[in-house]
């Protein structure tokens, strides 16, 4: 793809916006792995966490949210508009990210390799796509309330202490008691 201007724009805290990136998100992820949307845009509003609209131009393609703490950047949720999947943008938006997080230890959460699993194909396919971002497996598996995540990053093993502690200060004492989030060593 070339010509392609992708630019990473922070959400702003409007209806209209949210509104959409509310439906994107819902459409995208399954409710098992979703956090409570008002969580998300809370922690936007306190500088905890990154919302951004993505576009290509003037034309808006998604959104990505990012939890950032001391050298983490964590990939929450990356997600395509609907008639804007399929046409090469996710290599794109994840090189903005990375370059936007430069100097971090970059990584997010996806499904794992699980041959029994109903979409095993997808799995492959998302994993091959992100391998060709420039991102790898990390060790350590990641618990998100009942889901357990694959991990893959720019390089740097991200230590379960570190993850937990981001989780906690993103998630505040309430959300850390009630969700359950962390590292599993294998």
């Amino acid at each position: 793809m070339t010509g392609l201007d992708i630019r990473l724009v922070p959400v702003e805290n409007s209806r209209k916006e949210y509104a959409r990136i509310k439906k994107l998100y819902k459409e995208a992820f399954p409710p098992e792995e979703r956090a409570p949307f008002f969580l998300l845009k809370r922690r936007a509003a306190q500088k905890k966490g990154d919302s951004w609209n993505v576009y290509d131009g003037s034309r808006w393609i998604g959104w990505a949210y990012m939890i950032r703490y001391k050298d983490l950047a964590y990939v929450n949720y990356l997600a395509m508009d609907n008639l804007q999947r399929g046409k090469g943008y996710g290599v794109y938006v994840i090189e903005e990210l990375k370059k936007k997080y430069a100097g971090q230890k970059f990584f997010l959460a996806l499904e794992q390799l699980d041959p029994n699993a109903e979409n095993y194909e997808q799995r492959v396919k998302r994993h091959a796509f992100y391998e060709r971002c420039g991102l790898k497996e990390l060790p350590y598996k990641i618990k998100e309330a009942s889901v357990v995540y694959s991990i893959m990053g720019t390089g740097e093993t991200v230590e379960p202490e570190e993850y937990n502690e981001m989780m906690d200060t993103f998630l505040g004492g309430f959300f850390t008691r009630l969700i359950d989030t962390r590292i599993l060593k294998e």
